[in-house]
């Protein structure tokens, strides 16, 4: 019998602490005990994922790639075991896990499945010092996207991530960037540079497809400067990772990525870190046990 302990974002709403009902009652009745525990912010649920973990408990986290990242991430590097329920806009990491979508499945996979070593990400920058993400770091237009999309949460899901990214591109000038990658350092100019572990991004966005989390590699996918036109296509090409056929588009790879601009300019990782480059990225190999 597995003991889990679930840890919610109350503020998710129906997305976050309702839709954990069926799945709870599913995990019951399978045998498995669970308790819930609610947090008042993101570092108070990484603080109770902490203590869950001591406890030998199997940790849950339940809301979108924010709060998941920052739950599940805090147990990098230990012998606790995670999983991930998503109930978020975006649930990009669980996307690349390949969680089902039915409560019945996911509750299988929990109550059964063998943990399975997932690399994570370190970043580190002045704001934030040596902290474990998920998904990807991404400096840049997307960066501003993402901070927009907040404004149009309203519109729910792929619309917000939309209507974000239309404001940021529409006012975004061409970035000088410095990439180091593994000590060797990259000038380009551009919309973006992302640091991946996991292929998706934005609401279920490819924009990395060969990127895997468990490779012990990062895949730095860098957009080249180009019209504000070829852009828009290049955002709708990313539903289906075509964008990375353009000549616009390059892609590298390395185990740590440090990323700096010519101007004060935002980046985000899992939805929900943010701050100012410069930030460095570090792949964790192995560094989490998850249920998938």
């Amino acid at each position: 019998m597995r003991h889990f302990t679930a840890v919610v974002k109350p503020t998710s709403g129906s997305s976050g602490s309702e839709s954990l009902v069926p799945l709870a009652r599913a995990l019951r009745e399978g045998g498995a005990e669970l308790e819930v525990e609610y947090s008042r912010s993101l570092g108070h649920a990484r603080d109770l994922a902490l203590r869950a973990a001591e406890r030998g408990r199997v940790v849950l986290g339940v809301g979108g790639d924010g709060l998941a990242g920052r739950v599940v991430g805090a147990l990098a590097g230990t012998d606790a075991v995670a999983g991930i329920v998503p109930a978020g806009r975006g649930n990009d990491f669980a996307r690349a896990l390949g969680l089902p979508e039915k409560v019945a499945d996911l509750a299988e996979v929990l109550l059964h499945a063998e943990p399975v070593k997932t690399d994570a990400i370190e970043i580190e920058s002045a704001v934030h010092q040596r902290m474990a993400v998920l998904g990807s770091v991404y400096a840049g237009v997307d960066a501003l996207a993402n901070r927009h999309a907040d404004d149009y949460r309203a519109l729910g899901g792929a619309a917000s991530y939309y209507m974000g990214g239309l404001r940021a591109v529409t006012t975004w000038r061409p970035a000088h960037y410095r990439i180091t990658i593994d000590g060797t350092p990259h000038e380009r100019t551009g919309y973006t540079v992302v640091a991946a572990n996991s292929g998706y991004y934005g609401f279920g966005r490819q924009i990395a497809p060969g990127a895997s989390v468990r490779d012990g590699v990062l895949d730095v996918v860098v957009i080249h400067h180009a019209s504000r036109l070829l852009f828009f296509s290049m955002m709708n090409e990313l539903k289906t990772g075509r964008h990375i056929r353009r000549p616009e588009v390059e892609i590298l790879h390395g185990r740590e990525v440090r990323i700096e601009a010519d101007r004060a300019l935002p980046y985000g990782a899992d939805g929900e870190v943010e701050a100012e480059l410069p930030v460095t990225a570090r792949v964790l190999p192995e560094a989490l046990h998850l249920l998938c």
